[in-house]
Order: C-alpha cells, then sequence, then structure tokens
C-alpha cells in the first residue's frame, strides 16, 4: 500500500526576524482507509499544555453532580423492563443506564464509578476501563438480541466539557440505531483486505505502529482526525457485541496506556469512538480512534476551527510518528 503525502511550502517576510524571507512547510496526508486529507503544521502550538486546577473543578461541580453516590440512583432514568428488567446495568464500579436525552434509537452513558467523579488521565487503569467497557458491549448484546434491525453500534466518550461533554463526572456513551453514522457507513464499504493491507504496511514501515496488546493492534494515525490521534483495530470483530471478555480487557488496557500518555503530554481532554459495523460484516475491522482536545480552563482556543468544521481535515502540530516516539513501547504486550 502507498502511503499518499505531499509537502507544500510557504515563503512570507517575517516581522520576527526583521522582516527577512522565512520558510515555512506544511504536509498533506490523504487517509489510506477512507480518502480524507489532513494537514500537519511542525512547529506550531495549536494545543498548549495547561496547569489549570482540575481537581478545584471536580470540588466545584459535584456537589450538583447526577453521577455522584447522592443522586445517582434517583436523578438517573432506568431501562424498559423488556430491555433491562433490572433498570439499570452494572459491572464491578461500573453503571449503566440510557441517555435522559437519546441521541440514536438506542442510547446509553455509562459512568465508571459513582465515586470517581474526579479522574485525571494518570489515574486512570485498565480494570477501570474494563468495567466500564464490559457494560457497554452488555448493552449493544441486549439491544441487538431484542431488536436485530438495530445494527449499528458504537460506543463513545467525550471527556471533560471542551471534548462536547456536559457533565464533569466521567463517563462513556454507546448508541445504537437502524442507520450508521457518516464514519461508520465510509468504514463499513472499505473492502477487508484493505484493512489488512493497511496494517501489514504500517507494521513493516514501523514509524508509526506501536505494537499489538493481546489482540488488539495500536498505532497512530498517518493521516490524523485529530491532535495526537492513536487507532486500535480488533481483527476478526465487527460488532462490540461480538467481544469476548479477553478481547474487552485487552481493548480495556490499550485504552487505559493511551489515556495515561496524554497525561504525560499535558492533556486531559479527549474524544474517543469504537467504531461498530452489522454483526457478523465480513471482512470488517473493529476500529478505535482517540484524540485529544483542548484542555478545560478559563480561557482556551478552540481546536476545531474552520478547517476542522467547514473543511473536515483536522490541522495538527505533531507528526504521527513524533507520538509514536514519545508512546514507546507500552502498547506493546
Amino acid at each position: 500500500m502507498d502511503l499518499k503525502r505531499e509537502v507544500v511550502g510557504s515563503r512570507i517576510l517575517d516581522p520576527r526576524h526583521d522582516f527577512q524571507p522565512t520558510a515555512s512547510e506544511v504536509e498533506v496526508r490523504w487517509d489510506p482507509l477512507l480518502g480524507y486529507s489532513a494537514r500537519i503544521v511542525t512547529g506550531a502550538v495549536f494545543l498548549p499544555r495547561s496547569e489549570f486546577d482540575l481537581e478545584e473543578l471536580a470540588r466545584q461541580t459535584s456537589e450538583g453532580c447526577f453521577f455522584c453516590p447522592k443522586r445517582v440512583e434517583t436523578a438517573t432514568p432506568r431501562f424498559a423492563p423488556e430491555l433491562a428488567p433490572e433498570g439499570r446495568l452494572r459491572r464491578g464500579e461500573a453503571l449503566l443506564f440510557p441517555n435522559i436525552q437519546a441521541y440514536t434509537q438506542y442510547s446509553s452513558v455509562s459512568i465508571y464509578s459513582a465515586a470517581l467523579h474526579y479522574l485525571p488521565l494518570d489515574r486512570v487503569t485498565g480494570p477501570v476501563v474494563r468495567d466500564n467497557l464490559a457494560v457497554q458491549v452488555e448493552f449493544v448484546a441486549r439491544v441487538q438480541r431484542h431488536d436485530p434491525g438495530a445494527a449499528w453500534a458504537a460506543i463513545n466518550a467525550n471527556h471533560m466539557l471542551p471534548s462536547g461533554s456536559s457533565l464533569f463526572h466521567p463517563h462513556v456513551q454507546a448508541s445504537v440505531d437502524p442507520h450508521p453514522t457518516m464514519v461508520q457507513e465510509l468504514l463499513a464499504a472499505v473492502p477487508g483486505d484493505r484493512f489488512r493491507d493497511y496494517l501489514d504496511t504500517e507494521r513493516r514501515l514501523g514509524e508509526r505502529y506501536l505494537g499489538r496488546l493481546g489482540a488488539v493492534e495500536w498505532l497512530t494515525s498517518f493521516a490524523p482526525f485529530g491532535f495526537n490521534e492513536l487507532r486500535g483495530f480488533v481483527p476478526g470483530v465487527a460488532s462490540p457485541a461480538e467481544l469476548s471478555e479477553s478481547q474487552i480487557g485487552d481493548l480495556a488496557e490499550g485504552i487505559a496506556r493511551a489515556l495515561n500518555l496524554y497525561a504525560e503530554l499535558g492533556h486531559q481532554s479527549f474524544n474517543m469512538a469504537i467504531y461498530g459495523a452489522p454483526p457478523g460484516t465480513d471482512g470488517y475491522m473493529l476500529g478505535l480512534r482517540l484524540v485529544c482536545r483542548s484542555n478545560p480552563q478559563a480561557l482556551y482556543r478552540s481546536d476545531v476551527a474552520y478547517f476542522e468544521r467547514m473543511h473536515w481535515q483536522a490541522m495538527v502540530d505533531i507528526t504521527p510518528e513524533q507520538l509514536a516516539e514519545r508512546a514507546g513501547d507500552r502498547f506493546r504486550g
């Protein structure tokens, strides 16, 4: 597989250097699976580290939090009995319930723990992620047994307010629907041999391939959707409902290590998506994306500007190869 990229140059008279001629470069890359493009602007600082007091914000938001121990049992909804007779689903300390505002035909929210209102990314562990992921997988499986027409499932996360979260308390969401999202539809149209070719190419090149943790292959994205993007693939699995207990554990461990890396890089906000196709889709490879978002602080630069929102093209300041160097060997089992 050829990985397409092109460097374009620019020249200005720079006032920072007494208006001397100054050259700069922008690299454009094309995603090998979907064909979209992304721009890499090295030397820029679009997503700075933050010294914001996240723990103080946690204290300020905990008293009225719907997901904390005082209110979670009375303030969160329950499922209809035909889907979940027990009302809510539990796994360890993780608790799952319907989203009070449905975004898809079947929408869920799960918290890592009612006691974990404050969960900085350096404290995220594999077992904490595993229970939350497992209860979402159980939800997807129940829905698809109950309603086989709701074949498209995704497990997602908005972590902290800049990512789109309306609540401080860390949580994960799932959507199960008869209709795919745009990205799910595009991914499902990718031939199975192209997924395999992509992974084979990245393993061979080694610049962005991070390693394998159990059943999951990890790499940085050649053409990122967003900042510090990490990707995971689970060969042989099409839908989250098909994940085994061991595969859930492998995926959770990788997610935890990825979030620990984000903390080391100085970031505390992220988005995650696990893109499912209909169960049994031949050749499809369950995939995950993680991206950093702007840090929560009083005045911050949004990481989504006109390029991202209006042109569907990410513009990032760290190359995938630099991110792979920072990740080191943490994704090698």
